[in-house]
């Protein structure tokens, strides 16, 4: 009995901050009454098991096939392999310290072949939207947002994802959801076959993030519920499905056609979008106060209207920080490592740098002031004893 409440304890030390927000029963149950905020409320909004699957369709649909598109050196890697299957030949405008795109960056870089520009924006705070939508427009330019990092986020009253010619949104990042993405095409509607996933990945994906909520959200039941997890992913790998896991780090076309879960669209319908963004606000901003003097984050301000994912910190030993801070419970997260994908190491510097240094605490809407208190103290304590 002792070791099982020991383990028991353990677990429920181990994981009271978690990377992404966790999935609540209650939520099954659907609408709330809340109102939808945008994409949600676009009559021309499509949703897709991944965001990647959107951005693999919008391309082609685009007419950006054999198409010359300028994008960010800084990226993840998913969304450039989505864009070469489709055909798209992507040219890369640099990313400044501060993860800052600057429009003259990009102007100096179109040519009689550009046919469209990518923008990313990090982590919920938006690029410069408004001067490259004007900017295409002077040039006949297709404007495409990656809004995989940026739900419900504005620049003033205006959303992200509203000022492009096309836009695309990830909800599993912001939102408890086991899959789930999003499209939004400004005139018209994405092109989409729309293959529900099999019952049996929905299933399964459904129950293990419940278990994971039960797990990482502390209580008697936590060990209980992570053996349970784990005999619930094991059988399942007995039986076929559709289903791609939200962990997959890369495109397959072979998936392009895989639409959003039901289950995740019920749990999209059953948030409080207003209660999401003030409390990720108040939680980044808490961060900011504790750690300022020794983590300040990447970003100089959290600008009005910007939902935060992450709280962005620069730190020149990136692994062993966050090694450590994983020992303690805090799952940070590994923003954008160096990948094979792209520029060459040395063609943009400023790009390496955020590659190397860039740690991400969590601030999402599951954060109490208590967690956010003891992930700022372990962060202190690791720094310390790294020296950094």
């Amino acid at each position: 009995m002792t070791q099982v409440n020991s383990a028991s304890q353990t677990a429920r030390q181990r994981f009271w901050a978690t990377e992404l927000p966790l999935l609540r029963p209650a939520m099954l149950v659907g609408r709330t009454g809340h109102a939808y905020p945008f994409p949600f409320n676009d009559p021309n909004v499509e949703y897709v098991h991944f965001a990647r699957n959107a951005i693999y369709v919008l391309a082609q649909q685009l007419g950006l096939t054999g198409a010359d598109v300028l994008m960010p050196a800084y990226f993840h890697g998913v969304e450039l392999e989505a864009l070469l299957a489709a055909g798209v030949r992507p040219r890369f405008f640099p990313v400044r310290s501060g993860m800052r795109v600057d429009p003259d960056d990009i102007r100096s870089l179109i040519s009689a072949d550009t046919r469209a520009i990518y923008l990313t924006h990090y982590l919920g705070f938006p690029g410069p939207v408004k001067a490259l939508r004007e900017l295409c427009d002077k040039r006949g330019l297709i404007l495409i947002e990656d809004c995989a990092l940026a739900l419900l986020s504005r620049v003033g009253d205006e959303w992200l994802g509203s000022f492009g010619d096309a836009a695309v949104f990830c909800l599993y990042k912001t939102l408890p959801t086991p899959d789930g993405g999003a499209a939004v095409v400004k005139h018209g509607r994405l092109r989409f076959q729309g293959v529900t996933p099999q019952l049996s990945g929905t299933a399964r994906e459904t129950a293990v993030a419940l278990l994971q909520g039960i797990e990482y959200g502390g209580g008697g039941l936590g060990l209980l519920a992570r053996s349970a997890r784990a005999v619930c992913r094991a059988l399942s790998r007995q039986t076929r499905s559709n289903w791609v896991d939200v962990g997959t780090q890369h495109f397959n076309s072979a998936d392009a056609q895989l639409a959003i879960s039901p289950v995740s669209q019920r749990i999209v319908s059953a948030q409080d979008y207003e209660n999401i963004a003030r409390t990720r606000r108040t939680n980044y901003l808490h961060l900011e106060h504790l750690l300022r003097d020794i983590s300040p984050p990447v970003f100089p301000a959290l600008p009005e209207g910007v939902c935060p994912l992450f709280y962005p910190f620069a730190t020149q030993r990136k692994l062993e920080l966050w090694t450590k801070l994983r020992s303690r419970g805090v799952q940070t997260v590994m923003f954008w490592n160096p990948t094979p994908l792209g520029p060459a190491p040395g063609e943009f510097p400023e790009v390496d740098t955020l590659r190397q240094t860039i740690l991400e605490l969590p601030c999402h809407q599951d954060m109490t002031p208590q967690r956010i208190e003891r992930v700022a103290q372990a962060v202190r304590v690791a720094v310390r004893e790294l020296g950094t």
